[in-house]
């Protein structure tokens, strides 16, 4: 009987302390996973932090003049010199826009100031002239109001050309002004509404908050 209560003592605690390990197996196994996962997400907090870092650029006060003159003598420099690649082919678009119905539109107008020209001298042969009829599709006035709106219309492409130009100018220096500050996702300044309970009366605030 004391064999036996021996053997039986030696196997409860032989499972008592497999049990034990298997725990402590589980726990170590756990927190190699939690340890891991804190690595990596420290990993990627450290990639981000570079990113930004390697984003931010040393101060320099003539930058924002510089990218402006760049910009003024070749529209779209000022967009590379700040890193801002994208928007070369919008302003290139633009002006190219804006450019091409100025010319479409004084080449219509000296296509109708020619005619014009044609019928005060008695020549009858233009486009505007039905010669079967012998009657004007268009008439001398009409071509004279032809000739006031292209020229008008070609008059606003080149002032919608020109403010695009400015407005490439004003892109650059602007982001170079913008790119010399420091801005932290991290720090906000947010408003606030809060209701007086008592009262129910809004209070207005402001509140700065950093998340660490």
């Amino acid at each position: 009987m004391a064999k036996q209560g021996l053997i039986l003592l030696f196997l409860f605690l032989s499972i008592h302390l497999f049990s034990q390990e298997k725990d402590s197996l589980k726990i170590v196994s756990v927190d190699s996973v939690a340890v891991k996962k804190n690595l990596k997400k420290m990993a990627r907090i450290e990639r981000r932090e570079l990113r930004r870092k390697k984003n931010i650029r040393p101060y320099d006060p003539l930058a924002p003049s510089k990218a402006a003159f760049y910009s003024a003598v070749l529209p779209g420099l000022g967009q590379a010199f700040t890193g801002k690649y994208w928007k070369i082919p919008i302003v290139y678009g633009a002006l190219g826009t804006g450019v091409g119905i100025a010319i479409w539109n004084k080449n219509r107008h000296d296509e109708i100031r020619d005619i014009f020209k044609d019928r005060l001298r008695g020549i009858t042969t233009d486009r505007f002239f039905d010669q079967e009829n012998n009657r004007e599709i268009l008439s001398e006035s009409g071509l004279i109001q032809a000739q006031r709106q292209f020229r008008k219309q070609q008059e606003l492409s080149i002032l919608i050309s020109v403010g695009i130009y400015v407005l490439n100018i004003v892109d650059a220096n602007v982001t170079a002004h913008l790119q010399q500050y420091n801005l932290n996702k991290n720090l906000s300044f947010v408003p606030k509404v809060e209701l007086d309970t008592p009262t129910t009366q809004p209070n207005y605030g402001m509140s700065l908050r950093y998340n660490f």
